[in-house]
C-alpha cells in the first residue's frame, strides 16, 4: 500500500511540476528534476567573490574604519545591475522565493566548510530583522532564511529574538552612505542580551552595499556585549 502511494504521490509531483514547472530565478527557464532555485549554467555562472579566502582583507574592512569594529566580513558573490545575482536577490525579496535564501546561504555554508576557518569563529549567526510592519506586508524576512540556511550547513545556531528593528525606515535603495546611516543609526536594539554576551556574533544580510546598516546593528550588539561582530551576505556589490 506505501508504494503505490509513493507511486501516486510521485505521478501527482510530475504532473503538478509539468504545469506549473519550478522556474530558474537566474534565467526564468524551467529547472530539472535535479536542480535547486538556478538552471546548472547560472549557478556556473555566478560570480563568485571568494571572499572567504581572504576575510580579512583591509580594503574591505575598510568600509567600517574609524566606525565600528568588525572582525571579519565575506560575502559570498557580487552583485551587477541586470545580473544573474540582482534577479535572484530580487526573488528572494519581492516574489515570495524564501526558500532560495535558504537553499543559497546552504551553498554557501557548505564552501566556508570546506574552504575556509570562519566557522570556527562564530558562536551565534543573527539576520538584520525586518520591522513588524514590513514583516507583516512581505510575509517573511529574507536575512532569517539566510541566517537558517548558513546554520545548517555550518552547524552553529541562529536567533532571530536578539536583534530588533524598532522603527520603520524607508527604503534604503536609493541612498547614498549618509543618507543611509541617518536612516538606520538609531533603528536598532538588543533583547536577551545574555544570549550574545562575550560570544562571536555574525550578522547576515542579502546584500551589503554601504555597510551602514551593518553598522548601526554591530553597535548595537557590541554595546549590549558581544565579544565580537562578523558579516556575512549572499552578495556584496564590487567596491
Amino acid at each position: 500500500m506505501f508504494l503505490v502511494f509513493q507511486f501516486i504521490l510521485g505521478l501527482f509531483v510530475d504532473f503538478t511540476d509539468l504545469l506549473f514547472p519550478t522556474l530558474c530565478l537566474g534565467c526564468n527557464q524551467s529547472l530539472s528534476a535535479n536542480e535547486e532555485v538556478l538552471c546548472a549554467k547560472c549557478r556556473i555562472n555566478l560570480p563568485e567573490t571568494n571572499q572567504h579566502l581572504a576575510p580579512y582583507d583591509q580594503h574591505i574592512l575598510n568600509k567600517f574604519a574609524g566606525k565600528v569594529p568588525i572582525q571579519f566580513i565575506a560575502s559570498y558573490v557580487y552583485f551587477t545591475k541586470g545580473g544573474i545575482v540582482q534577479k535572484l536577490i530580487h526573488g528572494i525579496k519581492y516574489k515570495g522565493r524564501k526558500e532560495a535564501a535558504r537553499t543559497i546561504a546552504s551553498w554557501y555554508g557548505h564552501q566556508l566548510m570546506i574552504n575556509s576557518t570562519l566557522a570556527n569563529k562564530i558562536d551565534v549567526l543573527i539576520g538584520v530583522p525586518l520591522h513588524k510592519s514590513r514583516l507583516r506586508q512581505r510575509g517573511y524576512n529574507q536575512a532569517d532564511y539566510i541566517a537558517q540556511g548558513l546554520s545548517e550547513s555550518l552547524n552553529i545556531p541562529y536567533r532571530i529574538d536578539v536583534l530588533k528593528r524598532n522603527r520603520f525606515k524607508e527604503s534604503q535603495t536609493k541612498k547614498n552612505r549618509f543618507e543611509r546611516w541617518e536612516n538606520v543609526k538609531t533603528v536598532f536594539s538588543v533583547d536577551n542580551h545574555e544570549e550574545i554576551k562575550g560570544k562571536n556574533v555574525v550578522v547576515v544580510d542579502d546584500v551589503l552595499t554601504t555597510g551602514a546598516t551593518i553598522e548601526a546593528c554591530a553597535i548595537e550588539l557590541l554595546k549590549a556585549g558581544c565579544k565580537s561582530v562578523g558579516v556575512l551576505t549572499i552578495a556584496a556589490t564590487h567596491r
